[in-house]
């Protein structure tokens, strides 16, 4: 019989986020590393959780006319460097094929570290007219960027998966309109889904999308004071049009540039998910997004089995919408089962014994809190969903009060700096000048601006908390990845 767990967490989140998060994305089960840096392998634990990511999008996006499509891993350099600018962010990080066996290609081929080139080549080809648009496309694909030394998984990695979805429009407006839709779809998901609270905001002339107008992102808040980007949406105005020629005749046959605009969310809003919500116990799941909502743990002795048997057996039939697992194994503790469970973050638990079957009723625990509750086996399908209702309302609240808890508007720039040591993100006054956003993170070792509010402005003569300047927006600022 096993006593002792000897596969659980043995790091504090709170002490060292950095080597909890290691251990917990090994431990858990979501994924392993491989023979390549900076690649992982998803195991079915996480992997399962992106194919609902890629289910529940996927349906919005076909709501509001996105249709989906595939091109090519592999992008002829001719293609990659038609436009300079888009080109310049991703080269440092473009991996190249250069050889066939033992043959040297007549042009080196990028592994995708993004679509825009090859698909725009196409798009130049098929949009013709105003009755070619809007033309809505989108791939469900992987990338590869190999620039950065300090792998994490999730996190950071040299391969990672996405959407990225590529439109085309006629005229400005109706790419703001899907600016609106697509952004609200990406964070009701984070909301509703992954119980996580974020904002949005408009990213600087500095850190935009190479190559892009405009990028706005959604923007979340680690454990160890660090933000994040989440899913993000760049205009690109007529930029890629113009670099691949993309035209079309409107309705008064006069030509002109297509306006485009891209999107994706990454397998990295998995991590972010799993740094947020877990613990020192291990994973915690948003039991919307739970593969195994529930497990069955029966207790057993030898007089009692085969009837505790049979009923956890007819429960889990009961509950099958909830795809429970019944943990039958004898060769383990309640309690170590208990742990494992947790361990592996499964929402809800389910404890039935001999006395539990005298009285028709199961101990019900909640994995985000340990929270207990009796119930009257009668009762289970009334109190199951409200339970796990309650736990995604909960994971959510907590994450708002986090994320909320930690931005700070300050005035000047001793507001500032006080601030970012105490690890916040800082909303201040700004001018809206590259130059004062590098003296910033000069003096503030590597501090960079996350996104400008867009549902805020500064008051009419207010100053730049950093330089002095008159401020023409409200920009937040903060360590991140």
């Amino acid at each position: 019989m096993q006593n002792k767990d000897s596969k659980g967490m043995t790091i504090k989140k709170n002490e060292d986020f950095s080597e909890w998060y290691q251990e917990l994305i090994i431990k858990s089960g979501l994924a392993d590393y491989s023979a390549v840096s900076g690649c992982i392998v998803y195991k079915p634990g996480s992997y399962q959780i992106w194919e609902k990511i890629i289910h529940i999008i996927d349906k919005e996006f076909k709501n509001i006319g996105i249709k989906n499509c595939y091109f090519p891993l592999f992008i002829p350099e001719s293609l990659l460097v038609k436009e300079s600018e888009h080109v310049e962010g991703f080269v440092p990080e473009v991996a190249w094929v250069t050889h066939s066996g033992n043959s040297k290609l007549n042009e080196r081929l990028a592994v995708r570290p993004t679509s825009e080139a090859i698909m725009y080549d196409s798009y130049s080809k098929w949009i013709r007219s105003h009755k070619d648009l809007p033309l809505k496309l989108n791939q469900w694909n992987n990338v590869v960027r190999w620039e950065f030394k300090h792998p994490v998984p999730f996190l950071r990695g040299r391969e990672f998966l996405w959407n990225e979805g590529h439109n085309a429009y006629s005229n400005p407006e109706e790419l703001n309109e899907d600016k609106e839709k697509i952004l609200n779809i990406y964070y009701n998901f984070l909301k509703d889904y992954m119980a996580l609270a974020s904002f949005i905001g408009k990213k600087t002339n500095k850190e935009k999308f190479a190559g892009a107008v405009a990028t706005y992102s959604i923007e979340l808040l680690l454990p160890n004071g660090r933000a994040i980007q989440g899913p993000d949406y760049h205009d690109d105005g007529q930029n890629f049009a113009k670099a691949y020629n993309i035209k079309f005749l409107d309705e008064n046959s006069k030509e002109d540039y297509v306006y485009q605009s891209t999107y994706a969310i990454s397998t990295r809003m998995l991590g972010v998910m799993f740094a947020i919500h877990s613990d020192d116990k291990g994973l915690v799941l948003p039991p919307r997004l739970s593969e195994n909502k529930i497990v069955i743990i029966p207790i057993l002795f030898e007089q009692s089995k085969k009837e505790v048997l049979q009923k956890s057996n007819e429960l889990k039939k009961l509950l099958q919408e909830y795809n429970p697992i019944l943990d039958e194994r004898e060769d383990y503790t309640p309690g170590w089962k208990y742990n494992e469970w947790e361990l592996k973050g499964i929402p809800l638990r389910l404890e039935i014994g001999p006395r539990d079957l005298e009285k028709n009723q199961v101990v019900l625990v909640l994995r985000h809190s340990g929270e207990k509750k009796i119930v009257n086996i009668n009762k289970l399908e009334e109190e199951i969903p409200l339970l796990l209702d309650k736990m995604h309302n909960d994971l959510y609240e907590n994450s708002k009060k986090f994320l909320e808890s930690n931005i700070k508007e300050v005035k000047n720039f001793k507001e500032f700096s006080d601030a970012i040591k105490d690890k916040k993100i800082v909303k201040i006054n700004w001018c809206d000048r590259t130059e004062c956003e590098e003296q910033i993170k000069e003096k503030l070792e590597g501090v960079k601006s996350l996104n400008i509010d867009l549902e805020k402005n500064p008051l009419y003569g207010e100053m730049c908390a950093n330089c002095g300047n008159e401020a023409k927006v409200i920009c937040r600022f903060g360590r991140s990845y």
